[in-house]
């Protein structure tokens, strides 16, 4: 357990749902009469690593290093998927490191989780973001050839739908108007029958319970949601039909990972789906919902891929028209199958084919953008003059809006 009036710093490295989850742990160490701080200055520094990718792993045990440096007196505890994997690493670089496993992190700081989640834990005001993420799914049954977070996070679990929907009317009475579902494999999101549109119609009916549509706010909603990362396979019609019925309430956006637009690389990726079957989905998706953004990962120098593969990815991404690239370059990372493939391709091969296809991303942004002039799209005032649309475009904020606020903007 901590002690009140700690002093402490959090380190987050990788994705989305660790951001959560350091948040999470700020928040518990605030409501327990802690106070962040600088690094150097802390007692308590927490990294949250990842291990996602040979190249996330060498960051992570960089950052420790660099805690380690910062601060000679501070109690280091190392958490996250890098930890989960090999934790001898980190237990051996120092004797104040200390590495927990994510689930005992609650009860080391001294936090309590539940179906009634107290306001002052609640990731909230000025210490955090104003788009506020809420983990729903946890833990990934697939197995695909470049990725070991199946290994680090487990098989997939689904938090319990009573708990979500407290935590969500807590950030509303909180003043939080987004707030983005995330999960390691959101969309595998299963309590009994209840799947992830059912989840998303809980969520709407318990903040129109908090704050009735007379209350003032006319067309502009109380609070509205973001789909987090969601795996092609996982888009269900019911959740497209919720979407394009919500009228902006559950953000015309998704983040749907291409990873290649080679059917083949696909396939050693061991990926669920074709190039034919995503563009299939996309198209769906677009007729559903015209005014629909949309963003992807994308991994270029795959052991194997040929300079044809990198080419079917180009012409996949101009057809799905994306609105955000998310370019990595393959890195290895051992224990998974595809670093042991001897066809890897070489750094040279790996930095052209990223620069050239961040130059279509550069592209098709500047498209998307330009095909929204001149409508109006609510937008989230997350900083002083900087403001992010229903669409995910960073926008200049109207001068009058406060931070937190939804206001309508022209594009």
């Amino acid at each position: 357990m901590t002690d009140n009036n700690t002093a402490f710093h959090v380190v987050n490295l990788g994705c989305k749902v660790n951001r959560v989850e350091s948040d999470d742990f700020a928040a518990a160490l605030i409501a327990s009469g802690g106070c962040e701080v600088p690094i150097e200055a802390a007692d308590f520094i927490v990294v949250n690593t990842c291990t996602v990718t040979g190249e996330a792993e060498k960051k992570t045990r960089k950052a420790v290093r660099q805690s380690l440096r910062a601060n000679d007196f501070a109690r280091v505890i190392v958490t996250g998927c890098a930890a989960a994997i090999d934790p001898i690493t980190y237990t051996e670089m120092d004797p104040r490191v200390e590495v927990v496993p994510k689930n005992a992190m609650g009860e080391l700081l001294g936090a309590t989780r539940g179906e009634s989640p107290t306001l002052a834990a609640i990731r909230a005001g000025e210490d955090f973001p104003t788009r506020a993420g809420v983990k729903v799914q946890d833990g990934c049954n697939n197995a695909c050839t470049y990725c070991i977070v199946h290994v680090a996070r487990g098989r997939a679990t689904s938090r319990p739908s009573e708990e979500i929907v407290a935590e969500v009317r807590e950030l509303a009475r909180a003043g939080v108007r987004e707030i983005v579902l995330t999960g390691i494999n959101l969309g595998s999101y299963r309590e009994d029958d209840l799947r992830l549109a059912d989840l998303l119609r809980l969520l709407m009916r318990a903040v129109d319970e908090e704050f009735p549509v007379d209350a003032g706010l006319g067309v502009v909603p109380r609070v509205r949601f973001r789909v987090s990362s969601i795996e092609p396979r996982d888009v269900s019609d019911d959740l497209i039909e919720l979407m394009a019925a919500s009228n902006g309430r559950i953000c015309r956006h998704l983040h749907l990972p291409l990873q290649s637009g080679s059917s083949k690389v696909l396939r050693e990726m061991r990926r669920p789906y074709d190039a034919q079957r995503f563009l299939t989905l996309v198209d769906k998706l677009y007729a559903a919902m015209p005014m629909l953004s949309l963003s992807t990962d994308i991994i270029v120098g795959f052991p194997g891929e040929t300079e044809e593969d990198f080419q079917e990815t180009c012409r996949v991404a101009e057809v799905c028209h994306f609105s955000k690239m998310h370019i990595f370059r393959y890195s290895k990372r051992a224990g998974t199958p595809a670093a042991e493939r001897d066809d890897q391709v070489s750094p040279e091969v790996k930095a052209d084919r990223a620069k050239r296809l961040e130059a279509i991303e550069e592209r098709l942004r500047a498209e998307d953008l330009a095909r929204r002039a001149g409508m109006r799209e609510l937008a989230l005032v997350e900083s002083e003059g900087n403001a992010t649309t229903e669409s995910y475009h960073a926008i200049p904020a109207p001068a009058d809006a406060c931070v937190g606020e939804l206001a309508e903007c022209e594009l």
